[in-house]
C-alpha cells in the first residue's frame, strides 16, 4: 500500500499562484501512474493531471491545460502540481492519487489503488 500526503493548499486571489505536493511513502516502487483529482462542492470529483512514473507522459485535463503543471519534485517520491492564472472555478479539495498497475483510462478515479486526504484550494474573484 501506497500512503499519500497532499499539502500547499491555501486561499488565493483570481490570477494568484499556488504549488501543491504530495509526497508518498510505503510500496511506492510499483507506482505506474501519480494523478491530481479535484472535488468542488455539490460536484463529483474530477481528473486535473496525471504523470507516469518515468515521467515521460503527462496529462492534463482540458480546463487547466496550459495553467497547470504536473512534475516529479526533487524530494524523493513527491509529485508537485504548480497551479498558475488560477480562477474561482479552480475551487476544490484537490486529492493525491496513485495507481500501482497499468491503466489507460487515467481520467477515471475508479482506476486508482491508493489517496491521500485531500487539501483545500479556495480561489476568490
Amino acid at each position: 500500500q501506497v500512503q499519500l500526503v497532499e499539502s500547499g493548499g491555501g486561499l488565493v486571489q483570481a490570477g494568484d499562484s499556488l504549488r501543491l505536493s504530495c509526497a508518498a511513502s510505503g510500496r511506492t516502487l510499483g507506482t505506474f501512474l501519480t494523478s491530481w483529482f479535484r472535488q468542488a462542492p455539490g460536484k463529483e470529483r474530477e481528473f486535473v493531471a496525471a504523470i507516469k512514473s518515468n515521467s515521460l507522459s503527462t496529462y492534463y485535463a482540458d480546463s487547466v491545460t496550459g495553467r497547470f503543471t504536473i512534475a516529479r519534485g526533487n524530494a524523493k517520491n513527491t509529485v508537485s502540481l504548480q497551479m498558475n492564472s488560477l480562477k474561482p472555478d479552480d475551487t476544490a479539495v484537490y486529492y493525491c492519487a496513485a495507481a500501482r498497475g497499468f491503466i489507460l483510462e487515467y481520467y477515471s478515479d475508479a482506476n486508482y489503488d491508493d489517496w491521500g486526504q485531500g487539501t483545500q484550494v479556495t480561489v476568490s474573484s
